[in-house]
């Protein structure tokens, strides 16, 4: 095993994912701290009336509050989510500072949840978006961090990666 560090332009890859995870993992504890010292459980503050509520929750599901319970099956799928960042991070080497911007995103998003699981039991939720009844799930920064990356994963890969050429061929 070598002892030297990873060459300039892999460390500054490094660098923006860690800093762009970073800052939303902090963004993401910070506003659901927020929220839970001053709104009550349940109680819903409206911020553009009935558009965008803040709405205090605590979710044991997946993103916006899907799939209740199975808390041991949302810690695997994270480990393996957190795998599978580690994967990319290394096949997509040299490819640019924002497709790590992206992989930090998912990766702030995915820590986010994780340090709420493990401290409380479950995730804090307070953003609610809709009208009257018709409300989509109450969600977080995390949330948000975690769906806008991986649909940029999905954009990049669908439409900007370009398909390896085997060796040979």
């Amino acid at each position: 095993m070598s002892t030297q560090s990873p060459p300039g332009p892999m460390r500054a890859e490094l660098a923006v994912m860690g800093l762009t995870a970073g800052v939303l993992l902090l963004a993401d504890q910070l506003s659901k701290a927020l929220v839970a010292s001053s709104i009550g459980l349940g109680e819903q503050v409206r911020i553009l009336g009935d558009l965008v509520m803040l709405w205090h929750v605590r979710n044991t599901g997946a993103a916006f509050s899907l799939l209740q319970g199975g808390q041991l099956f949302f810690l695997v799928v994270t480990v393996l989510a957190l795998a599978l960042i580690v994967y990319f991070q290394r096949v997509f080497r040299g490819r640019g500072a924002m497709l790590h911007v992206v992989l930090g995103m998912i990766l702030g998003g995915t820590l986010g949840n994780l340090v709420d699981r493990i401290r409380l039991g479950y995730v804090t939720d307070f953003i609610s978006v809709g009208i009257g009844d018709l409300r989509w799930p109450t969600w977080n920064v995390a949330d948000a961090s975690l769906v806008l990356g991986i649909g940029a994963l999905v954009v990049y890969l669908t439409f900007f990666e370009q398909p390896r050429r085997e060796v040979g061929a």
